[in-house]
């Protein structure tokens, strides 16, 4: 395991690295990191085994309910579907300033994602039933449920099998890992969503369904990419901080589910403009997809520029710029 991000082995003290390659308490939400994380270690590693011991069963389960995707069109509405998630995945990897990642650790944690994502389909399964609390039911689903879960199972393909070798080997290498691990979530997620919706016999059926579906399946996926790209970076920046590296890593992930079950929540807008001012439903969505996507992009575009900019300054490249310390996850 490597010991220094380049970053920080290069720097001289004289920059605040915060949120690059060191961290500390600073704000709020760093202050509720460690007290979560205090609470997780209070539960023990009862939780990480009953994970283990239940992934495989889950995921062989899961798996062979995509067996749709034996017919040719469903899996091309399926390819078609993580087109913009591929996209996005692989705006982060060319985002890495450092050394290429290796394909087959790539490919393990794309693997792994899928494999994972049995577990959260079944915690939303159970979880599902918040649903039926009038009102304010689905909201503390969406934040209870589905933001904490999908994004942890996302970081456990990095944790159990990227994260432990030796290639990783800087910060910005958890977003990598992390945006592909969202990469197999997507998949797997579009997989099972289309193969349900197109469940018809008549070809007509298959193509009307999957005409339908796909395009809401291809909006969805770049979100779980940038998701778990952010939990990501955390999680690369606990590696190289081992003396922080639990609340570091919680944070990641508190921000990340955050982001994620806001935006099912607010997914309920485009729905309510659509009948309210007449515009097609898909418009609707699209414009609320660019717009919370595009937020968030932003928010994972910054934090690797400034890792960018931080790694060719301690490089001494004539690009290198001045480092500003990200204080909190929101700063303007």
């Amino acid at each position: 395991m490597a010991r220094e991000d380049p970053v920080k082995a290069c720097d001289d003290g004289s920059r605040d690295l915060y949120g690059v390659a060191t961290w500390d308490v600073r704000s709020p939400l760093d202050g509720i990191a460690v007290s979560v994380h205090r609470a997780l270690r209070a539960i023990g590693r009862a939780a990480a085994w009953v994970v283990v011991v239940v992934a495989l069963p889950l995921a062989l389960l899961g798996l062979s309910a995509v067996g749709a995707l034996e017919a040719p069109i469903v899996g091309g509405f399926v390819v078609l579907s993580v087109v913009p998630a591929l996209l996005l995945a692989a705006y982060v990897w060319r985002s890495d300033v450092t050394t290429r990642e290796p394909f087959g650790l790539l490919v393990a944690t794309f693997a792994l994602a899928v494999v994972f994502a049995q577990i959260a389909g079944a915690a939303n399964g159970v979880g599902g039933a918040l649903r039926a609390v009038p009102v304010v039911g689905p909201i503390w689903f969406f934040y209870l449920v589905v933001g904490p879960v999908e994004e942890t199972v996302k970081w456990l393909a990095v944790r159990v099998y990227a994260f432990r070798s030796e290639r990783f080997d800087a910060v910005i290498d958890g977003a990598v890992y992390g945006a592909v691990a969202g990469l197999g979530f997507a998949t797997v997620e579009n997989a099972l969503y289309i193969a349900s919706a197109v469940d018809a016999p008549a070809i007509g059926n298959f193509l009307a369904a999957g005409e339908g579906i796909g395009p809401r399946r291809a909006l969805a996926g770049p979100g779980h990419v940038l998701y778990s790209a952010y939990a990501g970076y955390y999680l690369g920046l606990a590696k190289f901080n081992p003396e922080r590296a639990g609340p570091i890593a919680v944070k990641g992930l508190l921000v990340a589910a955050l982001l994620h079950a806001t935006y099912n929540t607010l997914t309920l807008v485009p729905a309510a403009a659509s009948t309210a001012f007449g515009v097609p439903r898909l418009a609707a969505f699209l414009a609320f997809v660019l717009l919370y996507d595009g937020f968030v992009g932003y928010l994972l575009y910054r934090k690797l520029a400034r890792y960018r900019t931080a790694y060719r300054a301690a490089r001494s490249e004539p690009e290198g710029r001045s480092i500003r310390p990200e204080r909190t996850e929101f700063d303007p």
